[in-house]
């Protein structure tokens, strides 16, 4: 693991993965929580961010021009992926068409055939990775890749993605279970065990 790579996972464990009791997007429950945001609007954050997603992208060969995804999620790593590359143009794509000025759903980088990676914070279900995916194509980009930090592996969400972005590979950066053992081998048993109760 590079070290870009392990200081993002270490930063994850510690400042965006919390246990306890809750309440999914999905509708589901969970004994764990990610909030990637804090980790990738963190100012290193969002340089290891950057880096560790162009590493991604350049390993799988992926010849892109640009790299979006749905708002807000996809936010913060666009814009650190662009900055980082210097070449890589960003792209968000709204979760619904906006009812003024020109009403377009995709905002930022709009070059119609042009080579894209699709990229998302959390997948839990996939379905804004699935969302931006099917607007990215509607638009007339070229989908050739997709790409997310967290993947929670649960709720069909890789199945999900997969066969939304066919031919193109969805890929993870981590797991949640990669995220869940680096934070329970960080912090104290007897300190987890009180933050569960808290919350």
């Amino acid at each position: 693991m590079s070290t870009a790579r392990q200081e993002l996972l270490e930063m994850l464990a510690h400042q965006s993965f919390r246990l306890g009791e809750f309440q999914l997007s999905s509708g589901g429950t969970s004994d764990y929580y990610i909030d990637c945001r804090t980790t990738t609007l963190d100012a290193r954050g969002a340089q290891l961010t950057g880096q560790v997603f162009l590493d991604a992208v350049r390993e799988q060969g992926w010849d892109a021009e640009a790299i979006g995804g749905m708002t807000m999620g996809a936010d913060p790593i666009v814009v650190a992926v662009a900055v980082t590359s210097g070449t890589l143009h960003g792209f968000l794509v709204r979760k619904a068409e906006k009812q003024h000025g020109t009403g377009q759903r995709i905002e930022g980088f709009r070059e119609k055939g042009a080579r894209v990676v699709i990229v998302d914070d959390v997948c839990t279900t996939g379905s804004s990775t699935v969302q931006a995916i099917e607007a990215a194509r509607e638009f007339g980009f070229e989908v050739i890749g997709a790409l997310c930090l967290v993947e929670r592996q649960e709720a069909r969400g890789r199945p999900n993605v997969e066969k939304a972005a066919s031919p193109a590979r969805f890929i993870s950066i981590f797991t949640a279970n990669d995220v869940r053992r680096k934070h329970l081998a960080a912090v104290p048993n007897s300190e987890r065990l009180a933050t569960k109760t808290n919350d």
